[in-house]
Order: structure tokens, then C-alpha cells, then sequence
């Protein structure tokens, strides 16, 4: 019961008002009484807190035989009114917002910090919903995971290519990275990089790893990322042609870059 008045509260309504129509949607038609004893809510408020809920048209209140009943709005009627006035708040912040925003003086490019799962996927979502014509993409098996559907969703207007890391069967025109010692120990040390149009980007480690994700719109940052995806592409693409024959070669070279 706790988790749908937090819920309910987040929709606007203070802590009172939501355990007042959650008592009335148990009760149905009650009086002022029953419902203050259902719902916890003091006698001495009751009746302030139900003349609000009236006011706002989510409770309706009638005379029986000189007595004042309550009823709720019915639930469906309810949730259909919250949506449509979200609905309704939500174009007009998003166009009053964009107005401001266009009004901004241009910037330099810069590179910004994003923290939070919640945060950073929305901004994935949202930039991968900005492409116009390309998305070049490097991922990892569980933040593909999280963004396949809207990757699929954007394939059918844009070109989408890159290379994708322990993932089966992934979107046309993404490589499989090539199974190797690296990729099977990389242990916390995994990445992902979305890059839009050649113009945005936004990269860091995944959200399961809880650590730095960046976006930019840096034009140097965006072009040595999707040098970077396309060198790995190539690589598998070579190691496809050669059957596998220059891995040994790679992986000693890379040894000697790195380590030694």
C-alpha cells in the first residue's frame, strides 16, 4: 500500500489526498468518517482534504438523507485525466524549454559528465532518436541489451553500423567482435560509444559498471571514436579473411604495444 501512495504522490498529490482516494476506491461511497478511519488521514483534516480532491474533480460528493457521501472517480477515469493533463504539461515545458534552449548563444564544443542508469540510458535513447541519417555504434552484450529495441526502431530510418562485443545475432550491418583472450578477460574494463550524424556522441563504460559516461560534441572527440570503431571493424574483417591465421601475430603485438 506504501508503494502506490508514493506513486500516487508523485503524480501531485500530497500525502493526505493520496491516502484519501485510495480509501475511497476501497470503500466506494462513504461518508467523511468512514473514510478518515480507512484512510488514516486525522478527522480534523478529513473534510479540508476532501473538499480539495473535490475541487480538483477526483472526488465527488453528494447529500444522502442530509448526509454528505463521498465517492472516487472511477480508477480507468482516474488515470485517463492524470495522462491527459501530463500529456498536456509535457508539450507545453518541451516546446516553452526548445524556445529557451534556440535562444542560447552558441557554445564551444564540449564534453559533459552523465551519472545515473536511468540518466544515462534516457540520454542514449534520446540522442539515438536525434539521428537524421547515421549511428555508428560500439557495445557490449548487456548495454546492447538495454538499447536493441530502439537501435531496431532507428534502423528503419538510418543507417546503423559498427561492432558489437559478446552479442548473438545482432542488428544487419554490426560485426561480431571475434572471440579472443582479451575480449573473454576484459573483466570491468568494457565500453560503449554511440556517435550520431558524425556530430554527437556519447560514450563511457556501461551502466551495469556504475561508471563515467561522457558526452560530447566535440568534432575531434567524434571522429577519433568512429576511427576507433572503424579500426576494429576492419581488424575483424581482415581476421575473417585471413580465417584466423593472425590472431597469434595480433595478440603478441599487442602484448609488446602495451606492456612492454
Amino acid at each position: 500500500m506504501e508503494k502506490i501512495l508514493q506513486k500516487i504522490q508523485s503524480l501531485g498529490f500530497n500525502q493526505y489526498e493520496a491516502k484519501a482516494y485510495v480509501a475511497l476506491v476501497y470503500l466506494g461511497a462513504s461518508s467523511a468518517y468512514q473514510v478518515s478511519k480507512q484512510s488514516g488521514v486525522p478527522r480534523a483534516r478529513i473534510y479540508e482534504v476532501l473538499e480539495g480532491l473535490e475541487k480538483m474533480g477526483v472526488v465527488m460528493k453528494e447529500e444522502v438523507n442530509e448526509a454528505a457521501q463521498y465517492s472516487p472517480l472511477p480508477v480507468e477515469v482516474f488515470l485517463e485525466s492524470i495522462k491527459q493533463k501530463w500529456e498536456d504539461t509535457y508539450t507545453s515545458v518541451q516546446q516553452e524549454l526548445k524556445a529557451v534552449e534556440n535562444q542560447r548563444p552558441k557554445a564551444d564544443p564540449r564534453v559533459t559528465t552523465i551519472k545515473g542508469e536511468e540518466t544515462i540510458l534516457s540520454f542514449c535513447r534520446i540522442l539515438l532518436r536525434r539521428a537524421q541519417s547515421r549511428i555508428i555504434i560500439s557495445m557490449w552484450d548487456m548495454m546492447y541489451e538495454k538499447l536493441e529495441e530502439d537501435l531496431q526502431k532507428m534502423q528503419k530510418t538510418c543507417s546503423l553500423k559498427g561492432i558489437v562485443f559478446q552479442v548473438e545475432n545482432p542488428l544487419p550491418n554490426l560485426v561480431i567482435h571475434r572471440k579472443t583472450d582479451y575480449v573473454d578477460n576484459i573483466g570491468e574494463k568494457k565500453w560503449f560509444i554511440i556517435s550520431i550524424d558524425g556530430k554527437e556522441m556519447i560514450y563511457g563504460h556501461p551502466v551495469e559498471q556504475n561508471g563515467n559516461t561522457f558526452y560530447t560534441d566535440d568534432p575531434v572527440h567524434v571522429s577519433l571514436l568512429e576511427n576507433y570503431i572503424w579500426h576494429d571493424v576492419l581488424v575483424n574483417r581482415l581476421m575473417q579473411e585471413s580465417k584466423g591465421n593472425l590472431q597469434p601475430w595480433i595478440s603478441g603485438e599487442r602484448e609488446i604495444f602495451f606492456n612492454k
